[in-house]
This record gives C-alpha cells, structure tokens and sequence, in this order.
C-alpha cells in the first residue's frame, strides 16, 4: 500500500536526485492568464519561463500541482474522472530533453526503489507524424531502449498488421499526441503518453474498437498516468512549424490515478485522498438505511459490482444510482473546497458560477440519497483533514469555506423553493425543454427536480392522464440538453486549457498590458489604501481586466486620479528591471506579494523606477516591458463590481 504522501514525497525525491528544484503550488486561479478560468495543468503558471523568462530557480523544476477540470463534468462518477486532482510535474527550462526525460520517466515508474511498476504492462503512444513535422521517431528509439533493456521484445504499432496486442509503442495522430501552441502562435511540440494495460483486470467486452483496442480507447482497459511534452517547433503567423532554439520538457502525472493503479483499486474513490470523504457520506446514508429497515424490513437493493457498495452495513446494499452520487458529492465538495481556499465565492459569473453549479450538484445529488440538510458542511471538514498538512491553507481558511458552503446550501434551498413556485404557475403547453433550463439557469432548479414536480403536483392539479402527457418527455429532454450545451461552453472552453491568446502567448500588446497591472495596482493603493491588494487579472492583446479589494464603487474622482497617475509613470519613462532574491529580501524591501501562498526559496522581483524614484516593487514571473513609456497611454473604460468585497477594472493601453 503507498499513500498519497509517499508518492508526493518519492516523485520529488526522485527529481531532486536529477537535478531538479521544488517549487510550490499555484493557486487555482491562474494569474495574468485570459485563457483558462482555473489552473488546469501544472504548466500555466510556468508559461512565462517557458517563453524565455529565467526562472530563479533555475532551468530544472519539480512540484505538486492543484488542478481543475470541468471540461468533462459528466464523466464524474466513473472510476478515474475527477474535477479537483494533483499533477506530479517536471519541467526542463531548455536544458536536457527527451532522452533524459523518457529514460527518467520509465526508472521512476519501474525502478523497486520509486513505484516498481511491473513494466510489461507499460505501454506508451508517440506522435506518428503530418505534413507539419515528422513522425516522433527520436522518441520511439529511446523507448526502445529502455524496453529492451528490461528484456522486453519491442513492437512498434503497424495499422496493417493491426499488432496491437503485441505492440508497445503506439504511433498517433496530433490530436491525440501534439501539444500546443498556447495561443495562435507560439512554442508546440510532440508528445509521449505513458499508460498501464489493466489487461483482463476489467471487462472490455463492450470494447467500441474490438480486438483494435489499444491506447487513448476510452473503454477503460488503458489508463494514462503520464504524459511528457516536448516543446521544439515555433508555430508561425503563416502556420509553419520551425525548430525551437530552447527546447522544453513539460511533463503531468495524475496522482490520483496512479495511487488507484498502484494499490491494484479499480476506483480512485478507493484511495485515501478521496475514501475518508466516501466513509463519511456512507455514515450519513446508513444512519438513513437503519431508519429505512426500522420502518419497512422488507425493502432491498440491488448491489452494483463496485467496490463503494460494500460500505453500506447489512442488510442493504447500494444501487448504481447510490453509488454514483456518492462519488458525485464526494468529488465535488472536494473540489469546492480548495476553490474557496484560493478565493473562489459562488456566483453567476466566470469561476463563481463553476463552483455553485458544483455545490448545487452535491446538494441535488445529496437529495436523491435523502441525505439531511446541511450535509456539505461535515464533509468539507473531512477534505480540510485529509490535506492539511500537504495544503496547510485549507485549514487556515476554513471558517471562510465552511461559510460559504453554508451560504450557497441555505440559497439553494430557496431557490429550489422559488423553482418549484414557478412552475406550479406554468400549464402542461409552456413545459418545454427551453422552459425547464430557464427554471434550471433561473432558480437552480435541476431538471429530474422539476420533472418530479411536473409528475407530482402539476399533472394532478389539473387533472392529466401522466402516462399520456408526458409522451414527449424524451424531446424535452434533449431540448433541455441542446440549450445547457450551449451554457457549458464556458466551462468546457474554460477547462480544456485551448488557448486562443493573452498572456500566455506573450505578445507585445500583452506585455505591455501586464507591465501596466503593476502600475495600475500601485495607484490603486496610493489613491484608495495599503488594505488595496490584487485579486485577480485577466489579460488579452486588446485589454486589461484587473480584479482588487475594496468595497466601494470608484468615485468618478478616484477614477481620474487613479488614470492619472499610472499616466503620469508612463510619462516619466521609468525603466523597469528585475533581481533575484530570496522571499525575506523581498519582504525587507517591502515587495508587493500575496505572502499567504506558497513562494519559492528564491523569487523574481520586478522594479519599476530609478534608485531616486521607485514606484513599484512586485514578485512576479514575468514578462514586463523595459520602460514604462512604452506603454503610450492607459485609458479606464469601465470600473465595476466582481463580487464581495471585490471590485473589477477593465482597461486598455492607446
């Protein structure tokens, strides 16, 4: 058995060993990035770096990353899919490459002393090549190596020969091993994807690729637990692909996935980053199944083939159904939780909505399993415990999370109220699927709730035959779905981590505009207050969004003086350099820093001034322009509130 903090300890352990300096988390709110809602990959705080900028650090980098992915919501509940999980991450800064990074990869993985897996069941996947770069055949030499070396017969994947059982290297298509560029244009490359063969571990019977299964089939056989990116072209404007002088090495290993796989679990449910959250949701529902068998002994269930359905006691089992949900909830509630730590608040908009749509779905799945009111709250507690020492903010912030869980659990409760009102209002013709989703986008108000509601109040009161009424209930189903497709597009265009510019593309424009958040915050402070602090910034080559505390709306005053004086440094041509230093030095300077998160042994710390005239001292990554009066001149277009206690700045450079 190894636990979540035996892998943490062995993957950096491992990478120190080469070479490699740890760096800390980021937060899940991405910073300066436009292009992604949370932090999705362990790579979007290190876009700068690997664009050029020196990392303090160093070139050799490894750490344990907070991620999140709604992208692909629905699949939670299965075994492997999570919204909130850690991605073990190493990283050459245009050092070594792929020889060093695959053979690392293969002794990491292989090796008794790291995680001895068996290497007969490895099986990788490679990039087989198009009309904008050849085949990865650097990458498949190296593989075979390090196979042969274990004395395992090698065969490359051959699409006639459909050698698929035999094979172990898998050459396929960009878009399954190709990764970038981060906006239109930018450093892209191939990739090696490492997955374990579970073999006759699981029915592949249903295999919708037959006896051609092989890996990135999603029939569960294959499983991915890592994935080594190669960052050596240069997409241009004229979509050409060109040599890179600074290769990267990005690689992500989901330690979820491989804690199931090393335990031999057929869940990840079953690992203990996530089991104590399932235990204690099972308590809840077998305090209900005593209730349940107190007052009818005849009631049963059918027992799903799941590992979760030997946590109910005797004598019921769980259904599918049950089992789902509690993976559902246990997923989500999660998830919620270190969103709020790192000042995620539910809302209507952007990352607020993505966490009320996760807590909503925990409570409506808590209802299904009749779990009683308030039943996030005990759970979150049991998150907070389970990571506290690796994520000591958690335990920090949780008056903060307990309340905001509390909050959305009481607001939902009415707005299931106010749902339910409506629709007793509406006749059997206005029941549509575009109807039901503005009750759902409206009140919250889930659609199996309000179908429930249609069947048990509506029907009756006016005296319908059910059976007959709702013979189209399968089109308004899929109406419904038609219309929250659509909605989903902002977390699935979120979370899939596409890039379309900004920051992350780092162009002049964005550049500037960065440079020009440091100098916005700065007058934010002198105008307003010290309590004025950075609470997030979105930026694309046509503008700057910048998100501060303060809970006023700006008077039209304050506004002008705030313009004013970042005008006013432009003015001045200020130059703007950068040191290394350690995080006390920053602080003894009085550098501008969010000090609750995790730094670094050693920071970057950007100056804007001369030694007679400094205006802002901030740690940031990069990248910034060299003088302020390349900005030209910063314009305010609209000044708002983004939440709470925080309000919002949209701005642009003329």
């Amino acid at each position: 058995m190894i636990t979540s903090t035996e892998l943490r300890e062995k993957y950096i352990e491992f990478f120190k060993s080469k070479g490699h300096k740890e760096i800390p988390s980021a937060s899940l709110v991405p910073e300066n990035d436009p292009t992604v809602l949370f932090t999705t990959a362990g790579m979007h705080p290190l876009v700068p770096y690997l664009l050029g900028e020196f990392h303090p650090e160093g070139k050799r980098l490894v750490n344990v990353q907070k991620c999140v992915r709604t992208g692909d919501i629905d699949d939670v509940g299965d075994s492997t899919h999570n919204t909130f999980f850690e991605m073990l991450g190493n990283w050459s800064l245009g050092d070594y490459f792929k020889n060093d990074s695959i053979r690392w990869s293969f002794e990491f993985l292989t090796d008794k002393k790291w995680l001895g897996i068996d290497p007969q069941k490895i099986k990788v996947t490679v990039f087989e090549g198009d009309e904008n770069a050849p085949r990865d055949d650097e990458s498949i030499k190296i593989w075979r190596e390090c196979f042969e070396n274990k004395d395992i017969n090698v065969e490359v994947y051959d699409k006639e020969k459909k050698n698929n059982e035999t094979a172990r290297i898998f050459p396929l298509p960009k878009g399954d091993n190709w990764w970038g560029p981060a906006g239109q244009t930018g450093p892209c490359g191939p990739d090696t994807e490492i997955f374990i063969d579970l073999e006759k571990s699981v029915n592949f019977e249903n295999c919708p690729n037959g006896e051609d299964c092989k890996p990135g089939c999603h029939c569960g056989r294959y499983v991915e637990i890592w994935n080594n990116v190669f960052m050596e072209y240069n997409k241009t404007t004229e979509g050409k692909y060109i040599p890179l002088t600074q290769k990267n090495v990005d690689t992500g290993m989901g330690m979820e996935r491989t804690l199931a796989i090393l335990n031999g679990f057929d869940t990840v449910y079953e690992t203990d980053v996530l089991k104590p959250i399932v235990e204690k949701i099972k308590t809840l529902v077998c305090c209900l199944c005593e209730n349940e068998v107190r007052s009818n002994p005849m009631s049963s269930h059918k027992e799903p083939d799941d590992g979760i359905a030997t946590l109910r006691s005797a004598p019921l089992a769980m259904t599918v159904e049950e089992v789902k949900s509690i993976k559902i909830i246990s997923d989500h509630i999660r998830t919620s939780v270190f969103m709020i730590s790192d000042g995620v608040v539910p809302s209507n908009l952007d990352r607020g909505y993505i966490l009320r749509r996760l807590l909503r779905r925990a409570i409506r799945y808590g209802n299904l399993l009749k779990l009683p009111n308030g039943f996030l709250s005990p759970l979150a507690e049991t998150v907070i415990e389970i990571y506290k020492e690796f994520y000591p903010e958690l335990e920090k912030n949780e008056d903060v999370i307990l309340e905001e869980i509390k909050k959305e659990e009481d607001k939902f409760g009415r707005t299931i109220k106010q749902g339910a009102k409506e629709l007793t209002k509406c006749t059997f013709e206005k029941i549509t699927g575009k109807y039901l989703f503005y009750i759902f986008s409206t009140f919250g108000f889930p659609l199996e709730l309000s179908f429930e509601e249609i069947e048990n109040v509506i029907i009756p009161e006016l005296k319908l035959n059910s059976k007959k009424e709702l013979e189209n209930k399968e089109e308004i189903i899929k109406e419904f779905n038609e219309e929250l497709k659509k909605h989903q597009e902002l977390s699935r265009t979120a979370s899939a981590g596409k890039f379309k510019g900004g920051l992350a593309d780092a162009s002049e424009e964005t550049t500037r505009l960065h440079t020009a958040a440091h100098l916005l915050l700065e007058s934010l402070r002198r105008v307003l207050g010290e309590h004025i602090f950075q609470k997030g910034s979105n930026i694309t080559a046509e503008r700057l969004r910048f998100d501060y505390s303060h809970p006023n709306k700006l008077t039209d005053e304050e506004k002008q003086k705030v313009e004013y004086l970042v005008n006013e440094q432009i003015q001045k041509s200020l130059p703007i350099n950068y040191k290394e230093m350690s995080l006390e030095e920053a602080k003894k300077i009085n550098a501008m820093g969010v000090f609750e998160s995790k730094y670094g042994e050693k920071v970057k710390v950007y100056t804007i001034g001369k030694d007679d005239d400094i205006f802002s001292r901030e740690i940031c990554g990069g990248p910034h322009v060299k003088n302020t009066s390349e900005l030209v001149k910063f314009k305010i277009k609209k000044e708002q509130s983004s939440s709470a206690g925080v309000r919002r700045i949209k701005a642009v450079l003329e």
